[in-house]
């Protein structure tokens, strides 16, 4: 296969890119190990756009996320997007903490957040009736709000897919030579030459590095676990509830999510392993108890599920992305926690690298919008439609035509965690106890992990 651009790693940052350069007349094609996009650190996160309200000053990460908070809220409605408009509270529960409100504010505001101010204690109970007591006092920040982390990426794929990307899953770069003016890289499926490659490889950014250089960083992976509480819970949170950061993290932070129920986390442990993170019994106990302390009525409603996720995090709390024009290459690192919202600023800063040392841009004259279908609680879904078939999954509330359809079209689903990202199908109060036959009788013979014959009933 031969093209402009060969980006490696298939998260969101790795589709932005595609979709940014796509849509700007790049031939481009995306190389992803995995059996389906999000396979990687993208696939665990709090799926929160934030506003970069507490991003290192001046720093690349607070540009970029800037950039793409706007832009999200700009493209949105074209791709379906959802926003659930909560805002968010860095809430203080000592007078040590309550001390640091007014630096963070005032950081806030040199970030460009202007919009943030500080609450004292009954302001904030009252916008918060479900807070503990011992509440001192917050920092209100508006524009921080909860999205949907898988179907803004999946939204990038498609739009990127319909300007001329092409997207190879299941394929692992196993090395890679500069012969002339092109890379030809070794992968699992064959040669791919490009001109430029772009190493967007989350978790494994280091490895691959070495492809083009000795790499300048580490990726030490940082492990965030995370507990779901069931949908009853959702009444007892409106914003997202944030603590106050220390050095080394920013928290453990409660809000809504997306899909209606209440989350809390991550926790935040450097780690060696660089896949299917691990959850520990004992952690997601004590996630459970900081959770009923922070909002005590917690306390009378069960977890539904949890999960873990890991960040990909470097020496350097800020972004390494740079250009290697001699090398044809643009490295693509370090984006930790806050690369769902910064992903599209970060794919607006590469296309500028491109333009500046490879070539200019043909933007589209008119893009091609590729709308997703709705997950989020807050709008309308299939199974509320005047005729909406077989409900598959009956927690949340899945229909047959939505699983089929994620099983078919330009990028279907190419495992059972892609089908779950897609749908939501196996990820209510049964964890797919009820549902699973179903479902893998409708997928089986699609699906690598899908049963090869339906199961009986």
């Amino acid at each position: 296969m031969q093209c402009d651009v060969a980006i490696i790693g298939g998260g969101v940052v790795g589709l932005a890119i595609l979709r940014r350069l796509s849509m700007g007349g790049v031939t481009a094609v995306l190389l992803e190990k995995g059996a389906d996009i999000l396979s990687g650190a993208s696939k665990g996160n709090s799926a929160l756009l934030h506003t970069g309200f507490d991003a290192p000053p001046g720093s690349l990460e607070l540009a970029c996320m800037r950039a793409g908070y706007a832009e999200y809220l700009e493209i949105r409605e074209r791709l379906n997007l959802p926003l659930v408009e909560t805002g968010g509270l860095v809430v203080a529960w000592t007078p040590a903490e309550a001390a640091r409100l007014p630096a963070i504010l005032a950081q806030a505001h040199g970030n460009g957040v202007v919009d943030a101010a500080l609450m004292d204690a009954p302001a904030l109970h009252a916008r918060e009736p479900g807070l503990a007591p011992g509440a001192l006092g917050a920092v209100l920040v508006p524009g921080e709000h909860v999205i949907d982390g898988w179907s803004a990426p999946l939204a990038y794929a498609h739009q990127a897919m319909a300007h001329g990307a092409a997207i190879l899953r299941g394929c692992t770069v196993e090395g890679g030579e500069r012969e002339g003016d092109a890379w030809v890289l070794a992968t699992s499926r064959g040669e791919v030459r490009a001109p430029v490659v772009i190493n967007a490889a989350g978790l494994y950014a280091d490895h691959v590095e070495r492809i083009a250089r000795t790499p300048p960083f580490t990726i030490r992976p940082r492990k965030g676990q995370f507990v779901v509480f069931d949908k009853t819970a959702w009444p007892l949170v409106n914003a997202i509830i944030l603590p106050v950061p220390t050095e080394r993290t920013k928290g453990v932070l409660v809000c809504r999510t997306a899909y209606g129920n209440v989350l809390a986390g991550p926790t935040a442990e450097d780690v060696d392993e660089r896949e299917s993170p691990t959850v520990d019994e004992a952690v997601l106990e004590w996630l459970v108890r900081k959770a009923r302390a922070l909002v005590p009525g917690l306390a009378g409603h069960g977890v539904n599920a949890v999960y873990a996720g890991l960040r990909p995090a470097t020496e350097s709390k800020d972004y390494r992305i740079e250009a290697l024009a001699d090398r044809g290459w643009i490295t693509v690192a370090g984006i930790r926690s806050t690369g769902l919202t910064g992903s599209l600023g970060i794919a607006s800063h590469v296309a500028g690298l491109y333009a500046r040392h490879f070539g200019a841009l043909r933007e589209a004259p008119v893009p091609v919008w590729t709308p997703v279908p709705n997950l989020c609680e807050t709008g309308q879904r299939p199974w509320q439609a005047a005729a909406p078939g077989e409900v598959v999954c009956h927690c949340e509330l899945v229909t047959r035509h939505e699983i089929e359809a994620a099983l078919s079209g330009p990028l279907p689903a190419g495992d059972l965690g892609g089908l779950k990202r897609r749908t939501r199908c196996l990820m209510g109060r049964c964890q797919g106890f009820y549902c699973g036959w179903r479902v893998m009788q409708l997928a089986a013979g699609r699906l690598p992990d899908a049963c090869a014959e339906p199961l009986a009933p």
